[in-house]
Parts: C-alpha cells; sequence; structure tokens
C-alpha cells in the first residue's frame, strides 16, 4: 500500500508542477492581457493551454485515487508538495530566484508534511 501512495503523490506532483508551468508558458504566450476574443483565442493558438489541461486533468484523477485510499490528512499535505516542486522547476524553466524566504517557505512546507506523516504511522500503529 505504500508504493501506491508513493507512485500516487509522485505522479500527482508531476501533475500539479506540469500544470502550473504549462499554465505560466501559455499567460507567457498570449501577452498582453487583455479581455478580449482576441486574447482568448491567442490562449488556445499555443499548444501549452492544451497542455495545462492535460496537467490538471492528471492531477485531478490521481488525487481521486489517493483520496480514496490514502488517510486525507497527511495527502492533503502531501498534496501541497507541489508549492515546493513549482518553485524548483521555476528556477530552471522561467529563470526565478530563490530567495532565503522561498527556501523557509518551502522547508517549513515539507517539515510539516514529515509531521503529519510520521504522526498518521503513529495513529495506525496504535490501532
Amino acid at each position: 500500500m505504500k508504493k501506491l501512495y508513493i507512485i500516487g503523490f509522485i505522479l500527482l506532483l508531476f501533475f500539479d508542477t506540469f500544470g502550473q508551468t504549462s499554465f505560466k508558458l501559455t499567460a507567457i504566450s498570449a501577452m498582453p492581457f487583455e479581455i478580449s476574443i482576441d486574447w482568448l483565442i491567442r490562449i488556445f493558438s499555443y499548444g501549452w493551454a492544451y497542455l495545462v489541461i492535460l496537467g490538471y486533468t492528471g492531477a485531478f484523477v490521481t488525487w481521486m485515487v489517493l483520496l480514496k485510499k490514502a488517510p486525507v490528512g497527511p495527502a492533503f499535505a502531501a498534496s501541497h508538495l507541489q508549492v515546493v516542486t513549482v518553485m524548483l522547476v521555476s528556477v530552471i524553466v522561467f529563470d526565478e530566484q530563490i530567495t532565503l524566504t522561498r527556501i523557509l517557505g518551502g522547508l517549513s512546507i515539507i517539515i510539516g508534511i514529515v509531521f503529519l506523516a510520521l504522526a498518521e504511522q503513529k495513529l495506525q500503529h496504535k490501532s
């Protein structure tokens, strides 16, 4: 069962990160932002928009399967690891900077998830 969780969370991270990255690439490609039909046509004239749909669909399906099998608390917490993976991918793809504040935020997320997983594991051993 743990193998399923690990594979599921890796897939969820992949799809979430892929979706967020594609979303930003779509936004950049469709510049300048304006509320008009022309802007909507520009959005869907780039392949990135379709990759956004693919990423979010994959994340949704993966999340639904995980929620069926995994404990909700740790699963919900682990789903927020995408904040960290998106930050790391943004450094590579968009040449964004990692600041001390971002590093501390990412570490806080990771530490919180580890604590929740340990607490869940402890509860399961008591049952």
